[in-house]
């Protein structure tokens, strides 16, 4: 056999998203570009803010010896003092830079996480949907990824959280605002989840840690606030990128932060450190380091997001597609007109328009939108969504 069993494994699982993106190279090859309406991965359509090229200008001539070389696998003392100023500020407690540790986009947080604290055979709980790659990081390391439903609107279901913590549970992987629905939870939530999580700690010693996932925290619409997670339990972690809120995603820059109120935080942050080298990160790239650290508060205009989020649910609400309108992020997780999320979204294809089922999400029964696109393309595919929710029904 060429490859691992595991590998060919993976390779059948692999994720929708992906699948749905190959797909719709193949329908633009045939069509052409501009007559498929591809809604199917979440990159980012909004150029980088003016102030990200002239701090990457401003990095790139920089004079001296060592712009490029390796430096502490934790990242530049100078930018992890300004991520720890701008978080304390954003989290309301105090961080330290030594709490900081820069990291290759979000992915590259979790999975240090991850190899951190997961034993063989550990167990991470995760509201569904979710997002399908944490079934990859969680085996990355030998653990094992659990799934337990939300509330109907997706706000967390704290009681299938607390039924589904055994002893072999070493963290809960939440996500907000959430790929693939939107939701954002609130603070009285996110703090019950906290006592939950105390509440096991004082019955046993079983430290659960509960890891945020926050690529998306600056992407959210009518002044909804996300909470702070670090104010809400102290053996909580972050884990971030700059990906969407600045439009970079292939630059590949994100950081980690260990709640300073963390029992173990000494060993927890070694422990990183080194899993950022021995993955084979080493570092978060140089460049984009010194890129980012003078952009700390620095996003997108938020608000063309949002004008793309009203304008395609009010389209698909108008035809009688149903969803909850999303929060946060660019997606929309809408309930299929028929319970086979596959084959509508196949039908779907069939107006070349390119989504993804939420069976890739763990959620049969739903598919979902990235809004992340030209209004053009929203304008132009709705009605091929019409056509496709008369043709089911």
């Amino acid at each position: 056999m060429s490859i691992s069993t595991k590998m060919k494994t993976f390779l059948e699982r692999a994720s929708w998203i992906r699948k749905m993106f190959e797909q719709g190279a193949e329908l633009k090859e045939r069509h052409g570009h501009d007559n498929v309406f591809d809604f199917s991965l979440g990159n980012p359509n909004l150029e980088p803010p003016i102030l990200f090229k002239t701090a990457l200008l401003k990095a790139t001539q920089a004079k001296g010896i060592g712009h490029h070389a390796y430096m502490p696998n934790s990242g530049y003392m100078s930018v992890r003092e300004a991520v720890a100023g701008f978080v304390s500020s954003e989290q309301g407690i105090k961080l330290a830079p030594d709490h900081v540790i820069m990291t290759c986009g979000a992915a590259g947080a979790l999975n240090v996480i991850l190899k951190t604290i997961l034993n063989s055979g550990d167990e991470v709980i995760t509201p569904a949907p979710y997002f399908p790659e944490y079934n990859f990081y969680v085996d990355n390391h030998g653990g094992v990824l659990k799934t337990v439903p939300t509330k109907p609107d997706f706000s967390l279901d704290l009681d299938s959280i607390e039924e589904a913590i055994t002893q072999k549970t070493r963290a809960i992987l939440i996500n907000s605002p959430h790929n693939p629905t939107g939701q954002v939870y609130d603070e009285k939530e996110l703090i019950e989840l906290g006592e939950l999580l105390n509440n096991r700690i004082r019955k046993g010693d079983q430290i659960i840690y509960l890891i945020s996932d926050e690529p998306y925290r600056k992407i959210v619409y009518d002044n909804v606030r996300v909470p702070s997670i670090l104010s809400c339990y102290s053996e909580s972690l972050i884990a971030t990128s700059y990906s969407k809120d600045l439009s970079i995603p292939g630059e590949r820059i994100g950081f980690l932060v260990v709640n300073p109120e963390a029992r173990h935080r000494e060993d927890l942050l070694a422990g990183m450190n080194l899993a950022n080298r021995i993955l084979g990160f080493v570092n978060a790239p140089a460049l984009m380091q010194r890129t980012i650290q003078d952009l700390q508060g620095v996003s997108v205009d938020v608000k063309f997001y949002q004008e793309k989020r009203d304008m395609i649910s009010e389209g698909l609400e108008r035809i009688g597609y149903r969803f909850e309108r999303p929060k946060g992020a660019f997606y929309l997780f809408v309930q299929s007109p028929i319970d086979d999320d596959v084959r509508f979204v196949q039908a779907l294809q069939e107006e070349l328009i390119l989504t993804v089922p939420g069976s890739g999400f763990g959620c049969a029964g739903y598919f979902r939108i990235a809004f992340c696109v030209d209004d053009d393309t929203i304008v132009r595919a709705l009605p091929g969504f019409e056509r496709a929710f008369e043709r089911v029904r």
